[in-house]
């Protein structure tokens, strides 16, 4: 049923599954710049609103998966963290160089929330707030650990 209500025969649409992001930010051509520059993203297209310039609707490529963005658009309901003080999402996007990838994102003007370090879950991690407000984890995979070792370490961690 679902997908019967996805692909409902447009072009843009054809072949999707799954879920994707979709982002509200303060400036969305400046959001896609940094994306671009910042993840290695690819834009694939955007809608401008005739009326203001606004973009009302981009897509890029990012990780073999879409991010979808617009720019706030109040009077429909659609705010950015930095309207609304913080954002409760989180994005997690897995690079070949978690450190690499770090450094120049704070290039760009992304803020620390968390250097990478070498987690017990198998990554290498750190977390970053990017000039818009979105929170990102930003990680490289290094091994696989089953659910069990990671259970058996989270608990350690508060047993101590």
């Amino acid at each position: 049923m679902l997908t019967a209500f996805l692909d409902h025969g447009d072009q843009h649409m054809a072949g999707r599954t799954g879920l994707s992001p979709y982002l509200c930010a303060s400036n969305a051509s400046e959001a896609i710049a940094f994306y671009c520059k910042a993840f290695g993203a690819e834009e694939r297209y955007r809608l401008v609103d005739p009326r203001d310039g606004r973009i009302g609707h981009a897509e890029l490529g990012l990780g073999g998966e879409t991010l979808m963005i617009a720019d706030e658009y109040p009077e429909m309901g659609a705010t950015s963290p930095q309207t609304l003080g913080g954002t409760a999402v989180k994005l997690h996007l897995y690079v070949d160089d978690v450190d690499a990838v770090f450094a120049h994102a704070l290039e760009l003007g992304a803020k620390e929330v968390r250097a990478p370090q070498d987690q017990f879950f198998g990554e290498r991690s750190g977390a970053l707030t990017d000039p818009f407000g979105h929170e990102w984890f930003i990680s490289t995979h290094q091994r696989d650990v089953s659910a069990e070792e990671m259970q058996a370490a989270w608990a350690a961690m508060f047993s101590s």
